[in-house]
């Protein structure tokens, strides 16, 4: 009997792109493809790529000239290229590698099986940047899951903002909401399955609509499925995050008061440029009221410095944002052009040698604000939900609190996938360490989402 061929898949940028890669692992094992652990075991290699930061764009390309060395070696491997680099460049790709095998659009991952057959029976590569009416339309059933504790699901593709700096409308397309239903029958059947937390995905999920719904009636909806103790939900445009929004998120025990909320700079001189569409008193307004609300919720932002145009002057006004809404996690990065966006060509681009200088400053800067944030956690019980052996080893388990913080601690395998109460002992620099202080039941075996005071419902 013919052994199952095999597949490897190589993901970079956000969950969006986590998810994509489920999706397409998905489609191959249900075609008899069995997943491998390294690129040079698979008969299919799978390269889902991300163009949102130049690191990331130049990481793909150097992975794909090594794997020409393995190509060279075994013809009939496949190549498959997707995600946003894909869509982006086209046929670049195979101008730089002509020994890729597919090249597939970021709403093409339905059609993944017939390109391959289709490269298979043509034996030519094959590009394909369609954005398919279907992208939103799936089987979760058989989605290949990277975990059995929490899960993504897709709410809505693509993005309609105007960012001067962005690629993704380029590589994702105009907004498009998935069916309310849909959404719900996904979170349904997660539940059913056993799966604790879910995530909800889109690259602009305030602007979620299906059928006179908004987000707030789809975060709610998805909060009051039984059986799940978490609902996250990524990524929030702050001039259309709506107070209603807050109030479902502080209702319910079941949504992490956590919230990643990117600003992306605190000029507001800067954010006309990019055009964000708030200013930063309208954007620390929305902070302080979230804070409010939810006096423990745990704020994420995006920062880039040294966007063309940018002065010290307006790099000061960034820190002090970041300063006055106490963010207690940082993502920053150097402003690189993207091709095809507007600000790649404004030409009062800031040195390099400034930028550098700029990351570094606010950096330095966050960093004790960070460390403030996870030593207050210090002393206090703690709910986590175990998600699997930690990677310190040693019998280590690792979960993550309400807030998203990391927590290791000792504990039986047993715990992954139950909430369990843990007494934070020590902070390090980006996770905490604890102790479990009971194995009594925690609200998970309680059920179902429920409102602050409320039994299940």
């Amino acid at each position: 009997m013919e052994a199952p061929k095999r597949y490897f898949v190589e993901t970079w940028g956000c969950q969006m792109n986590d998810h994509d890669s489920e999706k397409l692992a998905g489609h191959l094992e249900r075609r008899g493809y069995r997943t491998c652990a390294a690129a040079e075991e698979a008969d299919v290699i799978l390269l889902n790529t991300c163009s949102v930061r130049g690191k990331a764009a130049e990481k793909f390309y150097s992975d794909l000239g090594r794997l020409k060395l393995l190509k060279r070696r075994r013809p009939d491997l496949l190549l498959v290229v997707c995600g946003c680099v894909a869509q982006h460049d086209r046929e670049r790709v195979l101008e730089r590698a002509p020994y890729v095998d597919v090249v597939l659009g970021t709403r093409g991952t339905n059609h993944l099986p017939e390109l391959l057959d289709r490269r298979i029976e043509e034996q030519t590569p094959q590009v394909d940047m369609r954005r398919y009416a279907d992208a939103l339309y799936y089987d979760p059933r058989y989605i290949r899951r990277g975990s059995k504790v929490k899960a993504y699901i897709t709410a809505m593709e693509g993005c309609s903002k105007v960012c001067t700096f962005c690629i993704v409308p380029v590589t994702r397309g105009a907004e498009v909401s998935r069916p309310f239903e849909d959404v719900l029958a996904e979170a349904r059947l997660l539940a059913e399955r056993g799966y604790k937390e879910v995530q909800i995905l889109g690259q602009n999920v305030s602007s979620y609509s299906s059928g006179g719904r908004d987000f707030a009636d789809l975060l709610e909806a998805v909060a009051r499925v039984k059986g799940l103790e978490r609902v996250r939900f990524v990524t929030s445009y702050p001039s259309e995050f709506t107070e209603r929004t807050m109030d479902v998120m502080a209702a319910y025990d079941t949504i992490a008061k956590a919230l990643h909320f990117p600003v992306q700079a605190g000029s507001n001189r800067v954010l006309r440029r990019m055009k964000r569409f708030y200013t930063r008193e309208e954007y620390l307004e929305k902070a302080a009221l979230l804070r409010k609300k939810m006096p423990r919720i745990a704020l994420s932002t995006d920062v880039i410095v040294g966007f063309p145009g940018e002065t010290e002057e307006d790099f000061q006004e960034t820190m002090s944002l970041v300063r006055e809404a106490g963010f207690e996690w940082m993502y920053s990065f150097k402003y690189s052009p993207r091709r095809g966006t507007p600000a790649a060509r404004y030409e009062d681009t800031v040195p390099e040698a400034a930028k550098r200088d700029r990351l570094e400053r606010l950096q330095a800067m966050h960093r004790p604000m960070q460390e403030r944030a996870l030593r207050a956690c210090e002393g206090r019980t703690e709910e986590v939900l175990v998600e699997d052996s930690s990677k310190r080893g040693g019998g280590a388990l690792t979960g993550r609190t309400e807030a998203n913080y990391v927590v290791n601690f000792p504990g039986d395998a047993a715990l992954v996938g139950r909430l369990v109460p843990v007494r934070i002992e020590r902070a390090n620099p980006n996770s905490l360490w604890g102790e479990v202080v009971s194995n009594s039941a925690s609200r998970s075996l309680l059920g179902g989402a429920r409102p602050h005071g409320q039994a299940g419902l």
